[in-house]
C-alpha cells in the first residue's frame, strides 16, 4: 500500500509517498533525514503487520514543503538523503 503524507495547496502538491509493501522498517531513512521528518513505528493502516514501517512524524505532516526544502535538489544534484538511504526504494517525493 502507498501511504501519502503531506498536503496540497495553491502552490502545489507536497507529499512524501512510502510504499509500505517495500518498506522493511530498517530506519536508514530516519538516520539520513537531517530534519527529523521521518520516523519508524507501527503501521497505522495495517495493525496486523509485525515489522515497523517508515512514516512522516506528526509534527512535519503539515509543513513538509518547508521541512524538506533544504534537501530538495535545485538541478542536477543527487537524490534526497532519505530517498538515497532507502535500499528498498520505498520512498518518493512528489515535487
Amino acid at each position: 500500500m502507498i501511504a501519502n503524507y503531506g498536503y496540497k495547496d495553491g502552490s502545489g502538491e507536497y507529499f512524501i509517498s512510502i510504499d509500505t509493501d517495500k518498506c522493511d522498517g530498517c530506519g536508514d531513512c530516519v538516520g539520513a533525514c537531517p530534519y527529523g521528518v521521518l520516523i519508524t513505528g507501527e503501521d497505522p493502516n495495517d495493525p496486523f503487520r509485525e515489522e515497523p514501517v517508515a512514516m512522516v512524524s506528526e509534527d512535519h505532516r503539515k509543513k513538509i514543503k518547508y521541512s524538506c526544502a533544504p534537501c530538495k535538489p535545485v538541478s542536477d544534484r543527487p537524490p534526497l538523503p532519505c530517498v538515497a538511504a532507502c535500499g528498498s526504494g520505498a520512498i518518493e517525493h512528489s515535487w
